[in-house]
């Protein structure tokens, strides 16, 4: 799909994701894709977390979007 992850992160209560899409997708499809993905292969896995969820959400309706563009090296990133 032209999506890779360069970097994962993860705290007490969120997952950060560093990841290289192509422009044909915009942020929001992305996030989406994301988001679909992790909750299927979770459910997939580990079934028994969806019963244990109320309304079987498994991420929150909320994100936070940042870009870097095509100026973002590893530097910059970095900072």
């Amino acid at each position: 799909m032209g999506i890779f992850f360069m970097e994962v992160g993860m705290d007490k209560n969120y997952i950060h994701f560093l990841i290289q899409g192509v422009p044909s997708y915009s942020v929001t499809k992305i996030v989406i894709m994301v988001k679909s993905f992790i909750s299927l292969e979770v459910f997939k896995r580990c079934p028994e977390v969806k019963k244990q969820l109320w309304g079987g959400e498994f991420l929150g309706k909320g994100n936070f979007v940042n870009t870097v563009g095509q100026h973002g090296t590893e530097n910059v990133i970095a900072k």
